[in-house]
Formats: C-alpha cells, sequence, structure tokens
C-alpha cells in the first residue's frame, strides 16, 4: 500500500509531538502545548538524570526515543536494523553532563527531523511497515507522557472545561 493519502495526516501528528501544538489546538496536545523539545530544553542535566523509582531517568528516555527514530530513519533507507537492536543499550544511559545534555536533545532533534521528513513522504510499506510508521508516533507519545510524569516542568497547558488552556 501507498501512504500519499495518510502521510501529510502521520506528519502533522509528529510533527505536534516534537515541536509543540498551536495556540488554536491540535490532534494530541493541547492548545499552546510546547511539545517535547521545547519541554525537553526546560530541564538542566541534574533534572534529566534524576533517578526515578524504576531507575530510569527523563535522560535514559530521551536516548530511548533517539535510538527508536534512529532505527526507523535506517529502515528507511532499506536496512532492516531490528534484529540486531539492542534497547537496552539505549535504558543505561541515564546521566547525563550539562554538554552530554544539550548534545543529547540535539541528537534527537536531528533524527526526529529526519523521521518527519519519512513519515511525510508517500512511499509504498507492507503491513509490517505502516504499523511501524503509525507505532512510532504511538511510541513517542507514550515517552513523552512518561518524561512529563516524571518532571511537571515538562508538562504541558491543561485545558480546562470550555476547550480553554492554562499553564
Amino acid at each position: 500500500m501507498n501512504t500519499s493519502e495518510i502521510a501529510s495526516a502521520l506528519g502533522a501528528l509528529l510533527s505536534e509531538l516534537v515541536d509543540g501544538a498551536s495556540k488554536e489546538g491540535g490532534y494530541m496536545l493541547n492548545p499552546g502545548d510546547e511539545g517535547l523539545l521545547r519541554s525537553l530544553e526546560k530541564l538542566s542535566a541534574a533534572e534529566a538524570s534524576a533517578a526515578t523509582r524504576t531507575g530510569s531517568s527523563i535522560a535514559a528516555h530521551v536516548d530511548h526515543i533517539r535510538y527508536g527514530l534512529s532505527l526507523m530513519n535506517r529502515w528507511s533507507q532499506g536496512e532492516n536494523p531490528f534484529g540486531s537492536a539492542d534497547w537496552r543499550e539505549s535504558w543505561k544511559r541515564t546521566k547525563v553532563s550539562d554538554p552530554e545534555w544539550q548534545q543529547r536533545i540535539a541528537e534527537l532533534r536531528a533524527e526526529a527531523a529526519r523521521w518527519l521528513g519519512v513519515v511525510r513522504t508517500p512511499r509504498d510499506v507492507d503491513e509490517d511497515g505502516l504499523k511501524g510508521l503509525i507505532g512510532s508516533i504511538a511510541h513517542l507519545a507514550y515517552h513523552l507522557g512518561a518524561v512529563r510524569q516524571i518532571k511537571q516542568a515538562t508538562r504541558g497547558p491543561v485545558e480546562e472545561a470550555g476547550g480553554e488552556s492554562k499553564k
């Protein structure tokens, strides 16, 4: 199947998660939500490195997201990187220094931008490929939610009754 009929919609959803929703509203996030990247930029390396009850950290979530997107980007170039993927390794990078935190955000931004270009470009995919495209957006949304549960400063505006948002 070809993604020409859904590429624009998938791109809009992914872009909203990564770069935020307009003040008028979005589909995944509340109106005016800054999205993942600007939410992460609010954090210091120490905050990103703080361990959760499970031993994870926001830094580990970010590396996990970056790694997943790098695999999807490799897949889009015709490679099959999933058989040799080591997801556990991405969870081991829990602590970062200030320069490492800035580098990790920059790497995530680059992988997300590449993946957004892939998602927005119509392509022929099989059923597994389509599931991967859609699943990558859901996976990113899950981790954005996890980051926001860990650190309140990363949360977006709350939508009140009547559709109004407040920070």
